[in-house]
């Protein structure tokens, strides 16, 4: 069986037993400080195993997506170099809360899987332990399922420490706990490795694929057990574990699921396929990197966001030593997304941004790689013993941005080890600098060695005849060039501006003769222009001339959205505050964004006075002025320095709207003020912790956009036979009016359902001598419901009533108990249940609530719930 087909089964079965079929919840736990990340099935149903949530169903069954690679549970430094260790893995679950218990959890956990009908294993190969006291469990498993002794093991403590076993389970110091039954397979003699409970039991031949955790017991403060009122179970079964017992192999890197991980990583990789734990560790980091990134988890220097760098790093480095030249981890997403897309959709959705996120992490982590990796073998060349010292781990950690765990693992491949008090000693005697260092100060592209350098001519020039000088083929040196190569070419002089300072690098083309290279991006190396792309046509050679030409079309817009750049974030100083810092910038042909330090969303009035200002500056047509001097005179002239910037003797300042924007820049411009055109903020919004961002447009993206808003006003004054100088009050009134209605309408619907009140009381059912009257009378609002519930309590006399209502696509629910039930019957319940049948939520009173959700498709089932209600309460 496929893995995917093993997930459904699994599933299917349990639903077959009365099991809701729940969906995974997010890699990262909801309202729960206590998890880094989810790493179980329960992390889910916490609340409902403390008792501090109830939901509509007393049976679960999900396969639910787990990370352990931080915090208590991190697997990080195993993956790759055993056979089931992984960061990211699928946990199968079935779950009753309060419902069966021990009996019914081992009879389905055996019966999926011996049975004919599902996995059918040999019973034989199967082995059993329990907790050592738990007699209970034991006799299940040795009279009713026919285990034989020999193997039905008992599992005890550790030392002289009760409850502290494999066989025991708890949630915390206090609090929920009991003992577990667990279930192993035996992949054969073969295999080296005992039975559990045995000295060998650490190794691969008996493994673990299913365990049942049986919370029967409260442990207090003072070490008591008591038992609990609703004893529940928790269950789980890891997928790639039982799939590799399905598929007759020993590790689950065998599965059909790692396997097309692994041709597409060797693929990737430019490497062979073969058993090397690099590229073990390749395809299991892309599971739980792709899968954080799409729950909303990204890069970053602490927190989440620092486990799922380090989890990146690791992943470049291993692809690194496989002999990966370039980006490669990003473009095995969609192999991930074809393999397990359909059964987690969020990978689908989000795999465009998944894969820009990889890429820029690796291109970033490229920066310091080579140079760590270098340094760390001139300190291991000089090691004496088999530790590495804490002062040399910190120095690469904290200059080459190289996390401690990176470098334990390529210690561990030298039979080495690292000194981790040293390096917790250093970090702790030099936090702020550790802070700071995860900044890559290390240009991507000099990572290329590339000797000379090369004359831009761009600030005056957008075509000019150049020589090359060097052409480059996956990172080395070539001599020649065919069409459909990849290249760097670097030329004497160029007029394509390489990026920095924000702005992106040109594009355009190197024509010659029957010779045609497609310029997709201009980038620096030291002194010298990198321009990368694609030779479409020809040959190239070192010393061949040719014709360089810059897209004027794209440099145009884009000159436009840097100018606008610098007037914008004089007017941020001007109008937001003098303690705004430009915090990163993006100036692209389509767009300019700009990340600026303040503490609170700007309002409205602030957006439009920017837009007002910078618009201002670009109708006084004032000519941008630019000169070269020293830093030291730049600085006495006012000039701020753009962020990231590194300048040298020789600084360019730039000058707009006569000295109302005074900036060092690199950057290409526009001669007037006025060539912008217009100027308009699209978005306004946060992206990290005291640092917001605007985006704009300029030039004829901002003319469209204007030309676009007056079609749309000009729609607006037909359908409301408006002028420009009346459409608001024209609007105001039509919203008056409907409102007028909507409110006249619900009155007459509540007069109607009053007047059909008698018809409902009839159509009450009797249960277990209880009235309960459940009716659907759609169109109605909450207020309108509120009043027939009162209404039906006084014609009923006593009762459970729940009545629901479709409005606007959406499901409103109102129930009540006569004031002579509520100590048998509370609203407030019989509410959170219904309204979770539709997708939603509510609560209220014992004898009166409310509530609501927006899967229509429920209403009926919802409205069942009530007879339900009242049988179970009594």
């Amino acid at each position: 069986m496929k893995s995917a087909e093993i997930r459904e089964a699994f599933l299917k079965f349990f639903e077959e037993k009365g099991h809701t079929r729940v969906p995974s919840s997010s890699l990262v736990p909801d309202n729960d400080p206590t998890l880094l990340f989810t790493n179980a099935g329960m992390n889910q149903f916490k609340d409902s195993f403390l008792g501090l949530e109830k939901r509509p169903y007393t049976r679960a069954a999900s396969s639910q997506k787990c990370v352990r690679a931080g915090g208590k549970h991190n697997d990080l430094e195993n993956v790759g170099y055993t056979a089931r260790h992984h960061t990211f893995f699928e946990m199968l679950g079935n779950f009753s809360f309060g419902d069966y218990f021990k009996r019914d959890a081992i009879h389905y956990a055996w019966e999926f899987l011996t049975s004919e009908a599902w996995l059918n294993l040999p019973q034989e190969k199967l082995w059993v332990t329990v907790y050592h006291t738990d007699d209970e469990a034991y006799d299940i498993w040795h009279k009713e399922i026919g285990v034989p002794a020999e193997r039905l093991i008992r599992i005890g403590d550790e030392g002289d420490t009760p409850y502290v076993s494999d066989n025991f389970w708890a949630m915390g110091d206090t609090g929920p706990c009991g003992p577990c039954t667990e279930i192993f397979f035996d992949h054969g003699e073969h295999i080296w490795g005992g039975p559990p409970g045995s000295p060998e039991e650490d190794g691969d031949r008996y493994i673990e694929i299913w365990n049942n955790v049986f919370m029967q017991f409260n442990r207090t403060a003072d070490g008591q057990m008591h038992s609990l009122p609703a004893p529940s179970v928790d269950t789980g079964m890891g997928l790639e574990r039982i799939s590799a017992v399905m598929q007759h192999v020993n590790s689950n890197y065998e599965i059909d699921l790692f396997q097309n991980l692994l041709t597409a990583a060797a693929a990737a990789i430019g490497c062979e396929n073969n058993d090397d734990p690099s590229l073990k560790v390749v395809a299991d980091h892309i599971r739980s990197c792709s899968f954080l990134i799409a729950d909303g988890v990204l890069p970053a220097n602490d927190g989440r966001g620092y486990v799922l760098r380090r989890i990146i790093r690791r992943a470049c480095r291993h692809g690194h030593k496989l002999g990966a030249q370039s980006g490669f981890f990003y473009k095995i997403v969609a192999a991930l997304v074809a393999e397990m897309g359909n059964a987690f959709p969020e990978l689908k959705q989000q795999q465009a941004q998944i894969e820009r996120v990889l890429k820029n992490e690796e291109e970033q982590f490229a920066k310091t790689l080579e140079q760590g990796l270098r340094i760390l073998e001139a300190d291991l060349a000089e090691l004496s013993g088999t530790v590495i010292p804490g002062e040399v781990v910190f120095k690469l950690y904290d200059t080459y941005g190289f996390p401690m765990d990176l470098t334990a693992d390529i210690a561990r491949e030298r039979e080495l080890t690292v000194d981790e008090e040293g390096f917790e000693r250093e970090m702790q005697a030099q936090r702020e600098r550790a802070r700071s260092a995860s900044s890559f100060g290390i240009d991507y592209n000099s990572l290329i060695k590339v000797e000379g350098q090369t004359d831009f001519l761009g600030y005056t020039d957008l075509e000019a005849s150049a020589q090359i000088v060097s052409l480059l083929k996956d990172g080395q040196t070539a001599e020649h060039a065919s069409a459909g190569d990849e290249l760097v070419v670097v030329l004497d002089k160029t007029p394509f501006y390489a990026e920095s300072g924000g702005q992106v690098g040109d594009c355009g083309y190197l024509l010659a003769p029957g010779v045609r290279f497609e310029v997709r991006d201009t980038t620096k190396a030291g002194d010298a222009f990198l321009h990368h792309g694609m030779l479409l046509e020809g040959e190239l050679n070192n010393g061949t001339w040719v014709q360089a030409q810059v897209d004027s079309g794209v440099r145009q817009a884009t000159v436009l959205n840097h100018s606008a750049t610098h007037l914008l974030h004089a007017a941020l100083r001007e109008i937001v505050g003098e303690h705004v810092q430009q915090k990163g910038s993006l100036v692209d042909s389509q767009r300019l964004r700009f990340d600026f330090s303040h503490f609170e969303a700007l309002s409205a009035e602030q957006i439009t006075a920017l837009e007002d200002r910078v618009n201002q500056h670009i109708r006084n047509n004032t000519e941008i002025c630019t000169e070269l001097t020293d830093i030291e005179t730049a600085k006495k002239k006012g000039a701020l320095a753009l962020f990231g910037e590194k300048y040298g003797s020789e600084v360019r300042v730039l000058s707009m709207g006569d000295g109302y924007s005074v900036e060092l820049c690199g950057g290409t411009h526009a001669k007037r003020t006025g060539d912008i055109g217009v100027f308009k903020i699209t978005s306004e919004g946060g992206v990290a912790a005291g640092v917001r961002r605007i985006e704009a447009i300029t030039g004829e993206l901002a003319w469209q956009w204007l030309k676009n808003t007056e079609g749309t006003v000009k729609q607006l004054m037909s359908m409301v036979k408006a002028n420009r100088d009346n459409l608001v009050d024209k609007l105001q009134a039509v919203l008056e009016q409907n409102k007028t209605l909507e409110k006249e309408l619900q009155q007459s619907k509540a007069k109607a359902a009053s007047a059909a009140g008698s018809d409902l009381v009839a159509q009450a059912q009797t249960v277990n001598g209880v009235k309960v009257l459940a009716a659907q009378l759609d169109g109605l609002d909450n207020k309108a419901l509120l009043e027939l519930v009162d209404q039906l309590k006084n014609k009923l006399g006593s009762g459970v009533i729940l009545l629901g209502s479709l409005l606007d696509d959406r499901v409103v629910l109102v129930a009540g108990v006569t004031k002579d039930l509520t100590a048998r019957f509370k609203a407030g319940d019989l509410m959170r249940q219904a309204a979770a049948q539709v997708g939603g939520k509510g609560g209220g009173r014992p004898d009166m609530a409310q509530g609501g959700g927006t899967d229509a498709s429920q209403l009926a089932t919802a409205l069942a719930l009530a007879e339900n209600f009242v049988l179970q309460a009594n």
